[in-house]
């Protein structure tokens, strides 16, 4: 099977920026589990199709717990896309993982308790039966490593690997479970990635997620604690880093062969559906 490559941008905070995509049209697109978070942006970046999503809506007036996650994936599926890069804001459990610093997700710890986390509920009658899809590798790895070499090409400062944690949200951690994360090695702590990352691969699409760090949450016994304003200047400051990331993985995305990878996806879901 040929497939045309399609790429999905859900945008997080600050990197919603429709500018980044060249001939733009607007497509409201509904689905069955209601509205997305707001229209999609469809044109070209590099010439390779693309679709951008905000995820909190243009007016970042969707908070994480209220996103409709499903309604998201689904609605970039059901415009061809065949991949999804998203960004997300993270706050650093490790030293060496710096305010500034991207990384390249490859794992993540569920701690939210208020999401829809699968299509296959019975909710719609094009997931029929339980999906019990494996989340080893939680993410694409050749989009992942895509990532990787454009981040290196750029020589921005990236760690390319990581495990992050998504709590519900909207508050903050407090320093016992920040702790408690950093016990558990991961690396990052974020509010979006979970449920994304599962539909994303329930609906057959190559996902990877480039994390900006924001802050060191709130673990260390010196230094202010996390806020809202710290978190928006600081990824404000480096949105042209991502979105110059993006651009790059995006062509290169485009310059590759996909078939055997989206194949072996859907072979996936079919083995894995009962």
């Amino acid at each position: 099977m040929n497939y045309e490559i399609k790429v999905g941008i859900i945008g997080g905070s600050g990197l919603d920026n429709p500018d980044i995509i060249s001939g733009r049209i607007e497509l409201n697109v509904s689905t069955p589990f209601g509205p997305p978070s707001d229209t999609l942006i469809e044109g070209t970046i590099e010439n390779v199709p693309c679709i951008l999503l905000p995820r909190h809506g243009k007016n970042h007036d969707l908070m994480p717990s209220s996103i409709n996650y499903r309604a998201n994936i689904w609605a970039l599926k059901s415009v061809g896309c065949t991949h999804i890069l998203a960004s997300t804001a993270c706050g650093s459990l490790k030293e060496e993982v710096a305010p500034g610093d991207l990384i390249i997700l490859d794992g993540f710890v569920d701690r939210t308790k208020s999401r829809h986390s699968t299509f296959y509920d019975n909710s719609c009658g094009s997931f029929s039966g339980v999906c019990h899809m494996p989340m080893e590798p939680a993410f694409c790895e050749k989009t992942r490593k895509i990532l990787i070499e454009c981040a290196k090409a750029l020589n921005l400062r990236c760690h390319p690997s990581g495990t992050c944690v998504t709590i519900e949200g909207p508050r903050f951690s407090s320093k016992a479970e920040s702790n408690i994360f950093r016990s558990w090695n991961c690396d990052v702590v974020n509010m979006t990635t979970v449920p994304e990352v599962v539909l994303a691969k329930e609906a057959g699409l190559c996902y990877a997620a480039v994390g900006l760090v924001t802050d060191y949450d709130c673990w260390k016994s010196s230094g202010e604690n996390v806020n809202v304003p710290d978190v928006l200047l600081l990824f404000k400051k480096n949105v042209k880093r991502v979105t110059d990331l993006l651009t790059a993985a995006v062509n290169e995305i485009g310059k590759r062969n996909w078939d055997d990878t989206l194949c072996s996806l859907q072979e996936l879901i079919r083995n894995n559906t009962m």
